[in-house]
């Protein structure tokens, strides 16, 4: 049903948690599924040096949070609103249809994130 990869970024997943005093914070949900992704950003020079999440929600839902993470790390910032959430999936190989909707909603997290960030920035 799960590729390796999402297999490996579930069980194994990469840049959890949440940055003190972040640039950028950004949290999506899905009410349907229960789904909920907190993504927070460092920000130098326009450019993602440091990047946390928090999910609340199945494999799949974790998997992709963590996937974007290491596909937004040392992005510019217009670099990381090209991400979308059917790339995080193509980078996890794949994921179940009936998971697109729901649990994946890593890149919409992102885009939140530096929306946050940019508003603060005036």
């Amino acid at each position: 049903m799960y590729s390796e990869k999402v297999m490996d970024h579930f069980s194994n997943p990469r840049n959890v948690g949440e940055i003190e005093n972040a640039d950028g914070v950004g949290e999506v949900g899905n009410a349907s599924c229960g789904d909920i992704m907190k993504i927070s950003l460092k920000i130098e020079g326009d450019v993602i040096k440091d990047i946390k999440f928090k999910t609340f929600g199945c494999g799949a839902a974790i998997a992709t949070s963590s996937m974007v993470t290491e596909m937004a790390m040392d992005k510019t910032l217009d670099e990381a609103l090209q991400l979308t959430n059917a790339a995080v999936a193509d980078a996890l190989d794949g994921l179940p249809g009936n998971k697109m909707h729901c649990s994946n909603l890593a890149a919409d997290a992102l885009h939140e994130a530096i929306k946050n960030y940019r508003e603060k920035q005036g």
